[in-house]
């Protein structure tokens, strides 16, 4: 004997099945020559608010992007970017990464090119392949051998500085070394 088949009432055919939240875990992607990405927990126990609402944006190789950034907490350059970028927290050019423009912003790591005005409220960091050409403000700056500044230079609080590049060679004193050359051959 064939019966019908039913659903009990409140089984899983019920009403309460649309509210189902399914989770679906957050992948990370592997970026080559890029330090080890982190996962964060899926919960809410490990994270803190300011690491769970933050915004972040990446521009990839072979991607080209202008316009002016907001609400942007870390910008991540590894193509190009023509653009104004404010109130950010972290910026960072890798070594294929070029940036053309002005930022202010909380930290930067500059491996690749920057053109224009950049104001690092806390630490500028220019890695061994990172050229900076422009105004640069800082509040703390590290520089790693090979690295390349050029332009106006100001530490925050402090007077511009003007670098090698830009500023004007020092005079180099001339000594007339002839007749001191002159009195020893009539002597000899």
């Amino acid at each position: 004997m064939n019966t019908p088949f039913s659903a009990p009432p409140g089984g899983p055919l019920s009403s309460a099945a649309p509210s189902l939240k399914t989770e679906i875990p957050r992948r990370v992607v592997d970026i080559p020559n890029s330090p080890p990405k982190r996962v964060a927990p899926t919960g809410t126990e490990g994270n803190s608010p300011a690491t769970a609402e933050m915004r972040k944006l990446i521009v990839g190789r072979d991607i080209s992007l202008s316009g002016e950034i907001a609400a942007c907490d870390v910008l991540v350059v590894e193509g190009t970017v023509e653009a104004k970028l404010r109130d950010g927290h972290v910026v960072e050019i890798t070594d294929t990464g070029l940036f053309k423009g002005s930022v202010e912003i909380d930290e930067a790591d500059i491996g690749g090119r920057f053109e224009g005005d950049i104001t690092v409220r806390g630490t500028l960091k220019v890695r061994t392949t990172g050229r900076i050409n422009g105004n640069i403000r800082y509040g703390t700056l590290e520089v790693e051998n090979g690295g390349q500044l050029s332009g106006t230079i100001q530490v925050l609080g402090g007077t511009p500085v003007a670098s090698p590049a830009a500023a004007e060679p020092a005079p180099v004193p001339v000594v007339d070394t002839t007749a001191d050359a002159t009195a020893e051959t009539a002597a000899g």
